[in-house]
C-alpha cells in the first residue's frame, strides 16, 4: 500500500487521520506546486483528476477522495473509532462532515485558489476570480454557523471526536495561512480548534 501525499489541506486530512488511529503507511511525495499531479505519470495511473491524496491499495486499486479513503481506512482499523461504531454514529459523522465540507471547505478553498492562488491554479482548472470574495464570505457565513451549533460541545459531535472534526481543522487551518484567518468573535469554534490542536497526533513531527 502506498499513500501518495502533497502540501495542502486534503492530504493532510488523511494523515491526521492516520496519526490519530497509529496507522503507517510508505508514503510517495508529490510535488503539487511543480504540477506534478497534473501530468503523466500520476494524471494516467494514479488519479485522472490530477489530485491528491490517493491511496494505492496492495493489488493496484486506486482510491481517491479524502473521505473515502479514511472510510476504507476506518474499516481496516476500527479502532479508535473515528467515524463511528453504530449505524447512528457514522450517519452523525457523515452528516457533520458533509455539512463542513459545503459550508466551509469548498467555499473556503476556491476562495483561495481563486484570488492569492490564483497564478497556481488559472493554468490548471477554470478560475473565477470575480467570485473570490463571495466564496470567502460564504465560508465565513458556515464558520459563523458552526459556532453556534456546537456551543456546549466538546467536538463537533458531541464528546465524540471524528473525521467531522479532522476536515474542519485541518481547512481552518490552511485558511489562516491565506488570507482566512479564523475571527476570534466566534468563541466556540476558537476554543475547539485549540483543543483539537492539542491532541497528540496533531503536534508537528520532530
Amino acid at each position: 500500500m502506498r499513500f501518495f501525499n502533497s502540501v495542502g489541506p486534503n492530504p493532510r486530512v488523511v494523515t491526521l487521520f492516520m496519526a490519530e488511529k497509529g496507522i503507517e503507511i510508505p508514503h510517495v511525495t508529490v510535488d503539487l506546486r511543480g504540477g506534478e499531479n497534473r501530468r503523466p505519470p500520476y494524471s494516467e495511473t494514479v488519479n485522472p483528476t490530477g489530485q491528491t491524496p490517493a491511496l494505492e491499495l496492495d493489488d493496484g486499486t486506486v482510491i481517491t477522495e479524502i473521505v473515502a479513503i479514511c472510510e476504507y481506512l476506518e474499516e481496516l482499523h476500527p479502532a479508535p473509532p473515528l467515524i463511528g461504531t453504530t449505524p447512528e454514529e457514522r450517519a452523525e459523522t457523515r452528516m457533520w462532515t458533509r455539512r463542513a465540507d459545503l459550508k466551509i471547505c469548498e467555499p473556503m478553498s476556491n476562495g483561495f485558489r481563486f484570488s492569492e492562488g490564483l497564478a497556481l491554479f488559472e493554468p490548471r482548472m477554470r478560475c473565477l476570480p470575480e467570485a473570490a470574495a463571495g466564496l470567502k464570505a460564504v465560508a465565513q457565513d458556515g464558520i459563523k454557523w458552526f459556532d453556534a451549533q456546537i456551543a456546549g460541545r466538546r467536538y463537533i459531535a458531541g464528546d465524540r471526536f471524528t473525521l467531522a472534526d479532522i476536515i474542519l481543522f485541518a481547512f481552518l487551518d490552511f485558511g489562516r495561512t491565506v488570507g482566512q484567518p479564523l475571527d476570534p468573535a466566534f468563541i466556540n469554534i476558537a476554543a475547539w480548534f485549540d483543543r483539537v490542536a492539542e491532541r497528540p497526533a496533531f503536534q508537528p513531527a520532530t
